[in-house]
């Protein structure tokens, strides 16, 4: 699998998302707690922006009159029609066994590796040498593979 890089940590911050364009597809990159997520921008239902819409999380009731509030921001409703999906496993809330939403393995790396490819749209590999210089690393970076 390719890794494409999509920024760095302090550009998600924690309880934020960047949306952006990844070799060919939208993707939604979440950040939960400082853990990274990453799904496709797509709702299966009927293929709304799925990763535009509200975060929230679950309300719990072990009895009549006592709640509590769980899982806060790890739940994403699709603005279109409501659906909702685990933004960590891509399993949908509405039909668990036959509907979720396809999610990508995220990992922070102090470096880029050699390997990985900007997720900008539209680049292409050319067959151009560039001088180079050395360069230090001062933030880990956000990564995704597809």
């Amino acid at each position: 699998m390719a890794k494409y890089i999509i920024g760095t940590v302090d550009e998600i911050p924690p309880g934020s998302r960047k949306v952006l364009e990844v070799a060919g597809r939208s993707i939604g990159v979440f950040n939960i707690g400082g853990e990274f997520f990453a799904i496709r921008n797509s709702c299966p239902h009927q293929g709304g922006p799925l990763c535009s819409g509200r975060l929230s999380g679950f309300l719990l009731a072990e009895k009549p009159g006592e709640y509590a509030y769980a899982r806060r921001g790890e739940i994403l409703r699709c603005p279109w029609h409501g659906w909702e999906f685990d933004v960590k496993t891509g399993q949908s809330w509405f039909d668990p066994a036959k509907t979720r939403v396809r999610s990508y393995q995220v990992t922070v790396a102090a470096a880029p590796p050699p390997d990985a490819e900007p997720a900008l749209p539209g680049l292409e590999k050319g067959p151009y040498v560039a001088e180079t210089y050395p360069v230090t690393v001062e933030r880990p970076y956000v990564l995704v593979e597809m």
